[in-house]
């Protein structure tokens, strides 16, 4: 039988340039796809807005600067939408939530999806905690954490992020390799590493890439290099290059030209750059912190380091580079776990169940108040 559907609102402050938005928009498309309405409440001018209505999502500009006109927009729009659940990804959207639930405002089930390892206060998280009714945390170790710093346990639930796998199987038009190619300037036939992420320790990487024999071109994607990351580029032996290129809307082609992905950040739940890269058959090196334990097996599906030991890093990245034999089975080994486990529909239906517990409980709330 056909899980009931629902009108869900997916709120976000972010929007922009990051993993969490290719998620959200993936997860919301395919929602709409299992016959639910989804509606997207997001800045008007977030690189979120525009992709959800591109795919014909109804998109609902909100205004976030302010808590308490916040909190009275979406009380209006979860009212006239007559919402059933909605599902908060970032802290302004779940403090104003939260907000309304206390003041008895929000009958709609409300989800929160912890998406980083959490750096909340233990105040806050408790308080959103025992409020929302149930926590989506997108990998095992942020809900250890959660629950660690006081959120309870019973309304936590862990649902890996997923990825669309006919995303990463769409030929890539020969101008996205033609600009990706252009970013990357002229390599001389040295091996290209990438890293796909914001600011995440792109400094470690390249104190190791520095030490590496092999000349390399570094390419982080997504990022501009700010005063530390300048002066690193800029003192890396002449044998190698890094470059550093803006967010792109298009970014597969630079992993198509690429011998080996990174990651090395320390906050990571389980990040949408690293699924790709492996679901593309990229051999990876991510720090051992976070949810990328539960994405790269070591020695198996790809190669975990430290994730401040820039010499355990150059070790690692030596290996991948030095053994193309190596490097080509974590490939194919991660490759085949990514898109055999972490499916966006594995991920669509296990949400379904967390939303459809969440508006279970409602009902059970409203009559022991009545008793």
């Amino acid at each position: 039988m056909r899980e009931p559907r629902h009108t869900i609102l997916q709120l976000t402050y972010q929007g922009d340039g990051a993993g969490s938005t290719q998620s959200i928009l993936n997860l919301s498309e395919h929602l709409a796809r299992r016959g639910h309405r989804v509606l997207v409440g997001c800045r008007a001018e977030s690189l979120l807005a525009r992709q959800a209505a591109a795919s014909g999502l109804t998109v609902i500009p909100l205004d976030f600067r302010r808590l308490r006109r916040l909190a009275s927009s979406l009380r209006h729009i979860i009212a006239q939408e007559r919402v059933t659940v909605v599902n908060s990804h970032d802290t302004r959207d779940r403090r104003a939530l939260t907000w309304l639930r206390w003041r008895g405002h929000l009958s709609a089930a409300f989800v929160v999806t912890r998406r980083t390892m959490p750096l909340t206060s233990p105040v806050e998280l408790w308080a959103v905690g025992h409020t929302a009714d149930r926590t989506i945390a997108v990998s095992g170790a942020v809900a250890r954490e959660l629950a660690r710093r006081g959120h309870p346990t019973a309304r936590l639930r862990v649902v890996p992020n997923g990825i669309d796998v006919a995303r990463l199987d769409v030929p890539i038009p020969p101008d996205d390799v033609a600009a990706a190619r252009a970013a990357l300037g002229e390599t001389n036939e040295r091996p290209v590493i990438v890293c796909m992420a914001r600011r995440k320790r792109q400094d470690v990487l390249l104190r190791a890439v520095a030490s590496l024999e092999r000349p390399v071109v570094l390419a982080c994607i997504g990022v501009s290099p700010d005063a530390e990351l300048t002066v690193l580029a800029r003192v890396l032996p002449e044998r190698h290059r890094a470059v550093f290129v803006p967010f792109t809307e298009r970014p597969l082609a630079f992993y198509h030209l690429a011998r080996v992905a990174t990651l090395p950040s320390q906050i990571e739940g389980l990040s949408q750059a690293l699924l790709e890269a492996m679901g593309l058959g990229l051999p990876v090196v991510a720090s051992d912190v976070g949810g990328n334990p539960e994405l790269v097996s070591d020695g198996r599906t790809g190669l975990l380091a430290p994730p401040e030991d820039p010499a355990a890093w150059a070790e690692r990245l030596n290996r991948l580079l030095a053994d193309e034999g190596f490097a080509r089975r974590l490939g194919q080994a991660g490759r085949a776990m990514v898109r055999l486990a972490f499916t966006l529909e594995r991920t669509a239906r296990r949400t379904e169940a967390v939303y459809q517990e969440a508006v279970a409980r409602r009902p059970l709330l409203s009559a022991d108040a009545h008793v």
